[in-house]
């Protein structure tokens, strides 16, 4: 199962440069899909995050957008690993009235940051995927 993912993510991270190339947002969104099969259950976290980090480390393309290309496999890979990631997307305050708007997104799970972090002047407009837990109450752990 560990060489499919590696296999698929390297495959994955190399297309999409080219599928995101002049796309609306809600386009490349679609490329993060919320719900789906889940292939690689069982595999863990840091895992996922560690492995998705390395093949994005150096950037042919979208090196200005590294953090965007880090969130859409982020986000895919762990939903394909039955986790319930967000992608979230931020703009820096202080660019907001400006012509050069610096945007940020990063992916957290239960509310934790796992692949890259906000920023503290970047302010939070968008939430893409499910608020759900992605960690199922043990035995004594449930309401």
């Amino acid at each position: 199962m560990r060489f499919r993912f590696g296999l698929e993510l390297w495959f994955a991270a190399r297309l999409l440069p080219f599928r995101v190339r002049n796309r609306a947002f809600a386009e490349v969104l679609a490329l993060a899909p919320v719900e789906g099969p889940a292939p690689y259950a069982g595999l863990p976290l840091p895992y996922i995050t560690r492995r998705v980090l390395r093949v994005v480390r150096h950037p042919w393309f979208m090196k200005d957008r590294r953090c965007l290309r880090e969130g859409l496999l982020g986000f895919r890979f762990l939903s394909r690993a039955g986790f319930k990631p967000e992608l979230r997307f931020a703009v820096d305050r202080g660019t907001i009235e400006t012509d050069d708007i610096a945007a940020h997104c990063w992916v957290s799970v239960d509310d934790t940051p796992v692949i890259s972090n906000s920023e503290p002047e970047m302010v939070t407009v968008y939430v893409h995927g499910s608020t759900e837990p992605s960690v199922t109450p043990q035995n004594g752990d449930q309401e």
